[in-house]
């Protein structure tokens, strides 16, 4: 007979803090459609206060304010009052790296229901989206999502607009004259790159919705449009774009047949020697790993997708054709694989 080993108390709170988490994704998500943080000023204010202004019963508020402490979100100080702390102010809507539609995004009502089907997923290899709500995950967004959609367009922009001025930073252009950004959605990455390179041309390609709402500085009248060309289309169908260097940001997450047409649509129509960056959060090797598996785990609840390691995004470039230079940390989040295309 085995003596099992003596459990630490630390590692049974932690577990128990654990399996409450979604307290405290709801917490945040409540403090987000308040506008808590927005209310909130640089200077610290009493629940009463703060409570007024928003329309909240303070001791209501009170609690959730104090749950939040507990993770550096906000900080409680004598005299009832409560004050911002780093974390807390990128819930304004207002911060410059606001992650106030990122929290809502994440905490939208469809996944409290899609998250209890973790280990069917898990079973079966499928997305449990299409039976939860008969369609699927972009199908029902675009039709049934209501605030969702708007969440999730809204999100995505804050986002993209946060990591493209990273990657424009991150981007080395020497002796490129051309770029296409594949897949790009509103294009803030190739407005950032024509911003700081006045020589560079540039293409963007996604489907026709998105490319109809690009950064008013691609369309017509706007700062770059004689440089900026918008091409509507899928990319996993064609890529009727040539270039000197291919973009593709965070969009291979789909299943590996949805990749592999992409980059081969890639290669298609690139010369030998191109130059091609994909740029995607990763599984392994990097700092911000409980994000992206968690991230990883929705893809594969939403739309049976995956987020990649470095590994198997080196295969699946390789074997589209696509030779694999180096991968370097564009930021603590995103990775960038340069490649150049096989001759």
């Amino acid at each position: 007979m085995t003596t099992a080993p003596a459990t630490t108390p630390q590692a049974a709170m932690r577990l128990r803090e654990l399996v409450f988490g979604a307290a405290c994704a709801a917490a945040v998500r409540a403090a987000a459609r308040l506008g808590a943080a927005d209310a909130l000023g640089d200077t610290p204010a009493t629940v009463t206060d703060l409570a007024a202004d928003l329309g909240t019963e303070p001791r209501q508020l009170r609690r959730l304010l104090r749950a939040l402490t507990c993770y550096g979100i906000f900080e409680e100080l004598d005299g009832d009052r409560f004050a911002h702390t780093e974390m807390s102010r990128l819930l304004r809507e207002d911060a410059p790296n606001s992650l106030r539609y990122i929290s809502l995004w994440c905490t939208e009502p469809w996944t409290w229901e899609a998250w209890p089907k973790l280990d069917e997923a898990v079973r079966s290899g499928r997305n449990v989206f299409p039976e939860l709500f008969g369609k699927e995950f972009f199908d029902y967004l675009h039709s049934d999502g209501g605030e969702s959609a708007k969440v999730f367009d809204k999100a995505m922009t804050t986002s993209s607009r946060q990591s493209a001025a990273d990657f424009a930073a991150y981007l080395d252009l020497t002796g490129i004259g051309s770029v296409a950004d594949i897949g790009g959605g509103q294009g803030h990455v190739l407005a950032s790159l024509l911003e700081k390179h006045p020589a560079l041309h540039g293409t963007l390609l996604d489907l026709p919705k998105v490319v109809a709402g690009a950064d008013p500085r691609l369309r017509d009248g706007g700062a770059f449009a004689d440089r900026a060309r918008l091409v509507p289309g899928d990319c996993r169908e064609s890529i009727p774009v040539a270039a000197d260097l291919y973009i593709i940001k965070n969009i291979l997450e789909w299943d590996d047949g949805s990749t592999r047409r992409t980059l081969a649509n890639v290669v298609a129509a690139a010369r030998p020697g191109a130059r091609v960056v994909v740029v995607e959060n990763l599984v392994d090797d990097s700092p911000s790993m409980r994000f992206t598996t968690a991230m990883d785990l929705m893809l594969m609840l939403n739309v049976g997708g995956a987020k990649h390691s470095e590994a198997s995004m080196v295969r699946l470039m390789t074997e589209a054709g696509l030779d694999v230079r180096e991968v370097r940390p564009v930021n603590p989040y995103l990775h960038a694989f340069e490649a150049v295309v096989r001759g």
